[in-house]
Order: structure tokens, then sequence, then C-alpha cells
């Protein structure tokens, strides 16, 4: 105990270790905690960008990779990366690196996805301009694309303009694969011209989704224009 400026001030002693010990808690935070907590900050930061409070868990993963790993030679292209649960199960599932293309909009998750799949073509920006973000990488068609952004959550012209972009570079049978949240398709599939269906409901995800494969029929060449 002592006197400071006539206040008495008694010193903890525990309190150094009480805040090592603490110090030594976080760093025993697991990769999967450490994941959780930076989705759900970004997801605090833009909730209509990152759609989910969380990672999509590996079930999720795996269940949209099983959609894309027999379809040809192509790339495969998955919009918003995030933290790289679904490029990693996407690569499990045999697809290889170097056939791999994953966009990201967010810097934060750009910069971690490059750092974890060092052997991934990784590409910032905005999904809408999807044919122009590839070009330079001498991307012009791909065998499937996988989607994590929250289509619903966005406005109706931004949705319909990655839509749009990336039946642009689908050919006849080879899907756009998409997860949702809701208990409906998370796209119009009469009013865009599309087929689709669920292919797998994951209910051990945090929340519960299902995963939407859609295809382009065979006599329709073209989407909608979105200007």
């Amino acid at each position: 105990m002592k006197s400071v400026e006539g206040v008495r001030v008694r010193r903890d002693t525990a309190a150094p270790e009480r805040d090592a010990g603490h110090r030594r808690r976080l760093v025993l935070l697991d990769e999967d905690d450490r994941e959780t907590a930076l989705f759900f900050l970004r997801w605090l930061r833009e909730p209509t960008r990152i759609g989910a409070i969380a990672p999509s868990s590996r079930q999720l993963g795996r269940a949209m990779a099983r959609q894309v790993t027999a379809l040809g030679t192509d790339p495969v292209i998955e919009l918003g990366g995030g933290t790289g649960s679904v490029t990693r199960a996407l690569l499990e599932a045999g697809i290889a690196p170097e056939r791999l293309v994953v966009v990201e909009r967010d810097e934060r998750l750009f910069r971690i996805l490059q750092q974890r799949f060092p052997s991934v073509r990784v590409v910032r920006g905005d999904a809408r301009t999807l044919r122009r973000l590839l070009a330079p990488l001498g991307v012009r068609k791909a065998a499937a694309i996988v989607s994590c952004l929250p289509l619903i959550s966005m406005p109706r012209r931004t949705c319909l303009r990655i839509v749009a972009e990336s039946f642009a570079l689908l050919g006849e049978g080879r899907p756009l694969v998409q997860f949702t949240y809701g208990l409906t398709s998370p796209l119009a599939r009469e009013r865009l011209g599309l087929k689709g269906r669920i292919t797998a409901r994951i209910w051990a995800n945090l929340p519960p989704a299902s995963v939407w494969r859609y295809e382009r029929p065979r006599h329709r060449h073209e989407l909608p224009q979105v200007a």
C-alpha cells in the first residue's frame, strides 16, 4: 500500500500474472477460432458484402467442390474467397492449384488468401467486372464458377451483373454453383432463363445452408443484359 497525491493506492502484484495468463490464452486460440473472429469483424464492417458471420464449414466446402471436380480442364473460378474454406475444399477435391482462380474484393481477405494459397491465382476486384479482371490471366472461359457471394443481400442490379458476367464465361453444361442460407433459390431462375436445383443441404453449417447448381439451357445463348 502506498499514497499517491493523498490517495491510498494498493498495488496488485497478482495483476501481471493474470495479464500474462490472459495473453497465453489468446495465443492458444486455434486457427479456426482466429478465422471466425476475423470473418466476424469483416462482416461487421460490410454485412452486404460478407454474407455470413462465420466462414463456410468444411462440409459446405466439400458439397460445393463435388459439383465441379469432373468438368474438364478449363479454370475453376471462385467468387468471394473469404478466408479460404471453400478454396481449401476445392484443392482437396483434386482441383489443381494452377486451374483455380479466386476473386476477392476485400483487401485484408485478399492478402490472407495470397499467403495461404501461394500456388493459386488470387485476384483482387469486383465480380461485376469478372471478365475484365480475368483477361490479364488469359482466362476467357471457365469449367465452373463457385460463388460464395451473398447474392440475395446485394442490390438486384449488382446481382444480375455478376450472374451475366459469370455465364459469359460458362459454356453449355458448365455450372454456376451458389450456396445460400435462404429457403428459396437465391437467383430468379425463370427471369434469368436458368435451370437450377438444390444439390445438397448442409445442416451442420452455421447457419444451415443449401447448395444450388445453375446452368443455362441449350437454347439460351445469353442472359439479359444489365447496363
